[in-house]
């Protein structure tokens, strides 16, 4: 069963662009619990929302899981996990957090609740909502 997720990036330090010009990374980085057993909950093949943090504040490319969760070579202490992302493409508009508040089926989802978690559990409905916002 596939699932939907959103990740969070400022632009100046790891943007869409960045991903598509890469063609792949590790998500590494992540040092939040809940955020870590997000990850931990991807799978292959599953669909990720790609969202510029700080300054656009906006849904910016879609991607997909090309690697489910392994340890994050990155973390020099602690039992942190990473995911590989690959872009699938860039939507037309953007879609902006205060186009996502103003949608009643998105108003309770976690990127409104939790602002600052990195890594955030979608419904099939509210990935489906963003992307047709798009």
């Amino acid at each position: 069963m596939k699932n939907y997720w959103l990740v969070k990036s400022e632009p100046a330090s790891y943007s869409w662009d960045d991903l598509v010009a890469e063609g792949k990374t590790s998500w590494t980085g992540v040092r939040n619990f809940t955020a870590r057993n997000n990850l931990r909950s991807m799978h292959l093949g599953d669909e990720v929302l790609f969202y510029h943090s700080v300054t656009d504040k906006a849904v910016v490319g879609i991607a997909k899981v090309v690697r489910a969760a392994y340890p994050d070579p990155t973390a020099k202490e602690g039992d942190w996990s990473t995911v590989d992302l690959a872009p699938i493409k860039q939507p037309h508009n953007p879609v902006t957090l205060d186009q996502i508040k103003a949608r009643r089926p998105l108003k309770n989802i976690s990127l409104v609740r939790q602002s600052r978690l990195s890594v955030h559990a979608l419904t099939a409905a509210e990935f489906r909502e963003i992307v047709r916002l798009a």
